[in-house]
Formats: C-alpha cells, sequence, structure tokens
C-alpha cells in the first residue's frame, strides 16, 4: 500500500501477504529506548496491528505509520476489503489467519497496541470472534494488547452500514450501492445480518480489555454517536478505562487531519499512559 515515497527513512517493508505488510522501524534511537518497568532496553519492540479504511491512500495512511515510527513502533499494516464484509465467512477465516500469524514465532513476544479505523474495526472484531470463541488458546495474544484505538468505528444500524458501503465503493452512484446494498443483506440475512449481529455482541462483550480511545463526531454518517456513548459507558462498567474525543463536526476517518492538535495531544497523551511505550519517545 504504502509507496517507496511514503516510507519513512530508517523504516523497511516485508511483504507478508499480498493485504498484510510488516514496516520495520530501523532507526537506532527508536531500539535504544527503555520500556517503563522493563529494567532493561532489551525488550521486545511493540508492534502495531494497523487497520486501515476502506480505500485509504498511501499518504494518508503514512500520516499515521510516521507517528508510531517516531515512538519506537514497528507497524504491521493490515487491509480490509470489500468481500470480507459483505460474506462474513470469510471474514472470520481472514481473522484467523491474522491470529496465525500475530501467534508466529517472529511476533509471539511482541506488546501489541491496536489502531482501527472505519471497517478495520469491523476487521480486528473477526479476530475478536475467534478470541472470545477459545479464550484459553489465545489468552497469551489477549494479554498481550495493551491498547486499543478506534478511529471513525462504523456503529449503528444495517442503513448506516450501508450507506458506509456507498461512500466507499463507489461514491459516484452512492444511492444505487446503499440500495443494492440494503437488497443483499436482506435477501442473504442468515450469511449477513446474524453475523453481524453476532460480531457487535462480541465488541461489545470483547475478550480485549486493554485501555482504549474512540475518536468519532456528530456528523458522521456512518456512525451512531449516542450509540457510541451507550457501548463506552458500557465498557467502563466492565472496568475497561476509556478515552473518548467527540467533535461536533468532523470528517470520517479525516479527524486527524481536520483536528490535528486536538488528535495528536490525546494520542500522544494515551500512548504514553501504556506500559510498551518507550520512555524517551516523541510523537
Amino acid at each position: 500500500m504504502l509507496g517507496r515515497a511514503a516510507i519513512s527513512s530508517g523504516v523497511t517493508a516485508h511483504k507478508i501477504s499480498r493485504t498484510v505488510t510488516l514496516f520495520c522501524n530501523d532507526t537506532p534511537t527508536s531500539s535504544a529506548t527503555s520500556i517503563p518497568g522493563s529494567g532493561s532496553a532489551q525488550q521486545p519492540k511493540p508492534l502495531l496491528l494497523l487497520l486501515p479504511w476502506l480505500g485509504s491512500r498511501p499518504q494518508a495512511i503514512s500520516k499515521y505509520c510516521d507517528i508510531y515510527f517516531r515512538t519506537g513502533f514497528d507497524v504491521l499494516m493490515v487491509e480490509s476489503e470489500v468481500s470480507l464484509f459483505l460474506w462474513p465467512r470469510w471474514g472470520l477465516e481472514y481473522g484467523a489467519r491474522l491470529l496465525d500469524i500475530l501467534e508466529s514465532e517472529r511476533f509471539s513476544q511482541r506488546p501489541l497496541l491496536v489502531h482501527a479505523f472505519s471497517i478495520g474495526g469491523y476487521t480486528f472484531t473477526q479476530l475478536m470472534i475467534h478470541m472470545a470463541q477459545d479464550r484459553q488458546r489465545y489468552q497469551g495474544l489477549t494479554q498481550r494488547i495493551h491498547g486499543q484505538i478506534y478511529d471513525s468505528l462504523v456503529m449503528g444500524s444495517v442503513e448506516r452500514m450501508a450507506v458506509g458501503l456507498g461512500k466507499t465503493i463507489v461514491p459516484r452512484f452512492e444511492g444505487l450501492v446503499r440500495r443494492l446494498s440494503l437488497l443483499y443483506f436482506r435477501t442473504f440475512k442468515h450469511q449477513t445480518l446474524d453475523y453481524f449481529n453476532a460480531a457487535i455482541d462480541v465488541f461489545w462483550n470483547s475478550p480485549v480489555t486493554a485501555p482504549a480511545l474512540f475518536y468519532f463526531c456528530d456528523n458522521d454518517a456512518l456512525c451512531d454517536a449516542e450509540g457510541m456513548e451507550e457501548m463506552i459507558a458500557y465498557w467502563q462498567k466492565r472496568g475497561i478505562t476509556v478515552q473518548k474525543l467527540r467533535w461536533k463536526e468532523s470528517i470520517h476517518a479525516g479527524h486527524l487531519r481536520a483536528h490535528p492538535q486536538e488528535y495528536l495531544s490525546l494520542l500522544d497523551s494515551f500512548l504514553h499512559s501504556l506500559s510498551i511505550v518507550p520512555l524517551k519517545a516523541k510523537m
């Protein structure tokens, strides 16, 4: 996804699969910092699991990657595809493959941070479903997740999901795509809507209880802001530490561009509240 021009100096890209790429931050400063409470500078480097929005452009994604490179992370970028959403069984299979990657020898000891945008939150939920179904097997992986960030999470009715597809697949024919999507979901209810409802339940009762940060806004057609507040309150009752930033007006998956100072200030404080961020790291 990221072209050579978009890759920061000192960062190398390693293609793991067609949709999964590891960006290794090889700058000396990132590996020389210490992790709070570790007592050693040789602890495994933290890994960011980055799940971009559908149709994201390399230049936009590189801005987020640069933030994490400067903070001392490597980045494992996992791209989502419409087919995984339209046929959830494929999404579950994809989620299982991603879990295999995260549990492989290359990554099995590394502390994790999740940053998911829009449909990327759906993709991460497919991992959650497997983790919830076999909590014992994935206990180690769950405990390695030290933080989770959700930017422009799609929240609400099937109509909102259809709107999202219309805006991302063929924006010129947004209305047509929305109507066809609704027809498709209702025709294949057992293969789609039933899976979506089960996934929503898993997200609300997520096996991942690491501190969370949510970015959202009132004018996002893909997000029910009040529904988001309800879910956040539910997570807090479960004992999950949650921070949020809600704007009256902003841009879906574009909050950093619309409100850079507020976005970065909260992200910086959130990251440095986690035990995996190097003490000297700067955004």
